[in-house]
């Protein structure tokens, strides 16, 4: 789920009142004018031009739909995710590094196929079970589009399925008015950006900034392929070292690893966000945006709003 827009203060009264004035005012000057104007018929035909082509080039004047600095402000529309056709990730060592080991019996022999029917079915049900809570509590809800994320794409440096689109928090970040898209860092979800694309696409033409991050290559050097994970030890082990399966080869991060608190953001370091991706968003956001790097004592991090929230000023939630 992505936060679009908050509610927040304004003069829309004024702005309205001010737009209808200017409208009037140009309606008045156009009548007076066209009075003064001479009997010749292609004179009269001439201003009449001048005046049409005045009101088209009148530039629309609306609020940007997109405005969130934080995560505790009330909700007015938001992004709600897809589990629909979503396919379980091709068992590689950044999967493997970010999953336990009970559950690789799992990937190994499911990898690149779609997740169990009924494990789909209870998942969509509860989504849509979301959507209808939001809509009542008078909350926009936007979806992205449905997708087939069994296509198998190939790009010179790797060939992968795709696994869904049902969580626009990990890939797409709201900072102010502008929505930014994250690169990434698994394989599988490499394109995974085209299902919100008419959906950013919307929000721009309403006056929305929209940001792409270097989208990385994702090839070999990206990931440590010896990253020496076997156990939950291991995990704790290489954690406290600051060793990850993401090298810094070249930017990645999901937007999931960041955690915005007005003009401050809070990131972290992990499995799928490295130093490079971090260095990218503060030069990026500088100076307007502080960003703050954090970590915690967990063994597998991936998605800081797993382990600490900000839920309101002065208040975080956050998991030992």
């Amino acid at each position: 789920m992505l936060r679009v827009r908050c509610l927040r203060g304004g003069s829309r009264g004024a702005e309205a009142a001010h737009l209808i004035g200017a409208m009037v005012g140009r309606a008045v000057t156009g009548w007076a004018q066209r009075a003064l104007q001479s009997t010749s018929s292609a004179a009269a035909a001439q201003s009449q031009r001048a005046i049409d082509e005045e009101h088209v080039t009148e530039p629309e004047q609306q609020e940007c739909p997109v405005c969130s600095y934080n995560e505790w402000d009330p909700l007015e529309e938001v992004i709600v995710g897809r589990a629909e056709n979503a396919q379980v990730p091709p068992f590689t060592v950044e999967v493997k590094a970010n999953t336990y080991e009970k559950y690789w019996p799992f990937y190994q022999k499911n990898g690149g196929q779609a997740f169990p029917a009924d494990h789909l079915k209870k998942a969509v049900a509860e989504i849509e079970e979301m959507c209808n809570i939001l809509r009542h509590e008078g909350v926009t809800v936007r979806r992205p589009e449905p997708m087939d994320w069994s296509v198998v794409y190939k790009t010179p440096d790797f060939t992968s399925s795709g696994m869904y689109a049902a969580m626009p928090r990990d890939i797409l970040l709201v900072v102010g008015n502008e929505i930014i898209e994250a690169p990434m860092a698994w394989r599988a979800r490499f394109f995974e950006y085209r299902a919100y694309r008419p959906l950013i696409k919307e929000y721009f033409r309403k006056g929305a900034k929209w940001t792409t991050a270097p989208k990385p290559t994702m090839s070999d050097k990206l990931y440590d392929q010896e990253y020496p994970i076997r156990t939950v030890e291991d995990r704790h082990k290489l954690a406290a070292q600051g060793k990850f399966v993401t090298t810094e080869h070249e930017p990645c991060f999901d937007a999931a690893d960041f955690i915005r608190a007005g003009r401050d953001l809070f990131v972290q370091r992990s499995q799928v966000t490295n130093f490079m991706g971090i260095e990218w968003m503060r030069r990026h956001l500088a100076p307007d945006y502080n960003v703050h790097i954090i970590s915690f004592k967990d063994p597998n991090p991936m998605h800081i709003d797993a382990t600490f929230n900000i839920i309101g000023p002065g208040l975080v939630l956050s998991k030992p």
